[in-house]
C-alpha cells in the first residue's frame, strides 16, 4: 500500500503485524503494481488482479483463499476488487479451479450497528447461516489487536476504535464462494 507515499512504511508493518500472527516474513508476498495502487475509491482491473491471483496459487500450491466479498467489508473499493477478481476467475477459468483443488471462503459484510458491537454479534452469528464461524479466544483478541496496532501508520482515530469495538476482532463468518 502506497497510500499517502507511505509504501515501504506499510510494507514493514505489514510484516511485524504477521510476525505477531505467528506468519514469517517469507510466507508475505507485496505486490507493487503501479496499475493496482493503494486507494479506497480506485477499482482495480480485474483481469489484471485475476491473473496476479491465479499466478500466486499456483505458485505457492495454495488450496484455500480468505478474501472480502461483494461489500469489501468497508465498501473499500480496493477490498471490494479482489473479491470481483477471484469470482471472475472462478466463473471464467472454472475448470482450473477444479485442476488446483483450492477453495474460497469469503468474510462477510455486516451492517454498521453489527459490525461495532464486538463480542455482542457472537449470538447473531451464531444463529445466521455461514459455511465458517470463526470465534476468537480472548488471547486470541489481544493478539489480533496486537497486529492491528503494527500498522501505525493506518492508526487514525476511526482505526483506534474499530480495534475497540468491531465484531471483526472477536467474530468472523464466511462463506464458501
Amino acid at each position: 500500500g502506497n497510500y499517502y507515499n507511505q509504501g515501504e512504511i506499510r510494507k514493514k508493518e505489514l510484516e511485524q503485524s504477521c510476525c505477531v500472527l505467528g506468519i514469517p516474513a517469507s510466507d508475505v508476498t507485496v505486490i507493487d503494481h503501479r496499475d493496482l495502487p493503494d486507494n479506497p475509491a480506485v477499482e482495480w482491473d480485474t483481469h489484471l488482479l485475476a491473473t496476479i491471483v491465479l499466478k500466486h496459487i499456483e505458485a505457492k500450491n495454495i488450496n484455500l483463499v480468505v478474501t472480502f466479498d461483494a461489500g469489501g467489508v468497508s465498501g473499500h473499493a480496493n477490498h471490494i476488487s479482489l473479491y470481483s477478481a477471484v469470482r471472475y476467475t472462478m466463473v471464467i477459468i472454472s475448470s482450473l479451479w477444479e485442476q488446483l483443488r483450492c477453495h474460497v471462503l469469503v468474510l462477510e459484510s455486516v451492517n454498521l450497528l453489527r459490525k461495532y458491537i464486538s463480542f455482542l454479534d457472537v449470538p447473531i452469528s451464531c444463529l445466521l447461516p455461514r459455511d465458517a464461524l470463526f470465534i476468537l479466544t480472548e488471547e486470541e483478541t489481544e493478539q489480533a489487536k496486537r497486529a492491528m496496532r503494527c500498522h501505525r501508520s493506518q492508526l487514525l482515530w476511526f482505526r483506534h476504535l474499530y480495534v475497540l469495538f468491531s465484531r471483526y476482532m472477536v467474530v468472523n463468518s464466511l462463506h464458501l464462494l
